[in-house]
């Protein structure tokens, strides 16, 4: 495909005109949401959409069902199946949908049923995922809230509006390219789905241990606390670590935005395990590759004893288990903080503990699974959300490319 030359050849010199959104549509709709506290109105069968979850995607369920009374009662309607649904209100404005089966939606869901005659749905569904800034950028208010009048004016191009025909075989072209990209993506993510699943099973079976073959001690026996203290000035952003540089679910670190200007910091060295001590929930961890600095709020732990493998140490603390345990004794509520004391009492299994060579033995062969499926799940350089990214940005990419039509001089242009 041509970066060029592949849209005006899709076109063939035809005419573009850009049209709002309620002269394309058969019905744009809001909902509404039945009395709360009336248990007649829900946990019905009646499918009831809330617009978080509306999330660029196909929805083909609701986590909340009303019942007839509760419609009846409400400004809760109906829609048919294959609405392009906008969400209207708060944090979740601007969020585009698709319902795949008919359902009801509360009142923060614009609800657009677009008429087939004019517009193929999915081709209005992919142009406004291009405009999700725009119409985040339209909100009012303290909750920057949009409404139904301001959908109905949003514009949307579409191809050779005196040949409806023509039109609508442009946009399903342009549906099948993108929907391509976006079955890519969706198969990457339920790859990724299915190896974390495997993933759990096997961090679960590795290291559980059976009576006998394992010893339990505290981490304070095989590890401590860094002491050691690096000039800021043998740091820069990609060596020195704050917990905001630290990347949630065990993703590792990504380099820092600012490094300090003075004074002297805590020092880690190559295999020491950093964990961020603030929302120990977030499970921030990284096993560093390199010498650099980092502040208070990370926690810097360096074995000693060198009967411990450091990366299965840190696979030890890369668990669960570890997490559930550090927030039970966290301290503060708002903000909580690692108790660091606490932290040091953390039981760790040692395989063959009696048996030296047999134990940094066993501790590979954990290592060597457990980060394979590392890479696979959490690497953003290698594995799998790497792949997803990658297939996004190249939905993206063409989605610009394929949707990049003359925009008209108007006000009202998206």
């Amino acid at each position: 495909m041509s970066q060029l030359n592949y849209l005006e050849k899709l076109l063939d010199g035809v005419d573009v005109e850009w049209k709002p959104l309620d002269d394309i549509s058969v019905k744009i709709s809001s909902g509404g949401t039945p009395k709360t506290g009336v248990a007649e109105f829900y946990d019905g069968d009646i499918p009831w959409l809330r617009t978080q979850e509306v999330n660029f995607d196909e929805i083909w369920d609701t986590g909340v069902k009303i019942t007839e009374a509760g419609v009846d009662n409400s400004s809760a309607k109906w829609i048919p199946a294959n609405c392009v649904i906008v969400a209207m209100y708060g944090a979740t404005v601007g969020k585009i949908g698709i319902n795949k089966i008919p359902m009801t939606t509360n009142q923060a869901c614009a609800n657009i049923q677009l008429d087939g005659n004019i517009a193929n749905y999915r081709y209005v569904f992919h142009f406004l995922l291009s405009q999700y800034e725009y119409i985040k950028s339209l909100g009012s208010g303290s909750q920057t809230n949009i409404n139904a009048g301001i959908v109905k004016k949003l514009v949307v191009p579409i191809p050779c509006p005196d040949n409806p025909e023509k039109s609508l075989a442009i946009q399903a072209e342009i549906v099948r390219i993108l929907d391509a990209f976006t079955a890519m993506t969706a198969e990457l993510t339920a790859e990724l789905n299915m190896r974390k699943k495997q993933y759990n099973y096997y961090r679960d079976k590795l290291l559980s241990f059976e009576e006998g073959d394992v010893e339990w001690r505290a981490l304070s026996e095989i590890a401590e606390y860094s002491k050691a203290r690096i000039s800021y000035t043998e740091l820069d952003d990609s060596n020195y670590v704050g917990v905001e540089s630290l990347l949630q679910n065990r993703a590792g670190k990504i380099d820092s935005t600012r490094t300090p200007d003075s004074g002297n910091l805590t020092q880690y060295n190559p295999d020491d395990i950093l964990i961020g001590n603030i929302r120990p929930y977030l499970k921030k961890i990284w096993h560093a590759d390199r010498v650099g600095g980092t502040n208070g709020d990370v926690l810097v732990v360096q074995t000693t004893d060198t009967a411990i493998n450091p990366r299965y140490l840190y696979q030890v603390l890369a668990d669960d288990k570890f997490f559930e345990y550090n927030m039970q004794h966290a301290k503060g509520a708002k903000m909580p903080r690692g108790n660091k004391p606490k932290i040091m009492e953390y039981l760790v299994p040692i395989p063959f503990a009696s048996n030296r060579e047999k134990s940094l033995s066993e501790q590979e062969r954990i290592v060597t699974i457990l980060d394979k499926f590392d890479t696979l799940t959490s690497s953003i350089t290698e594995g799998l959300p790497r792949e997803i990214d990658l297939r996004q940005k190249q939905y993206e990419y063409y989605r610009d490319l394929l949707l990049s039509f003359p925009k008209p001089h108007s006000d009202e242009a998206a």
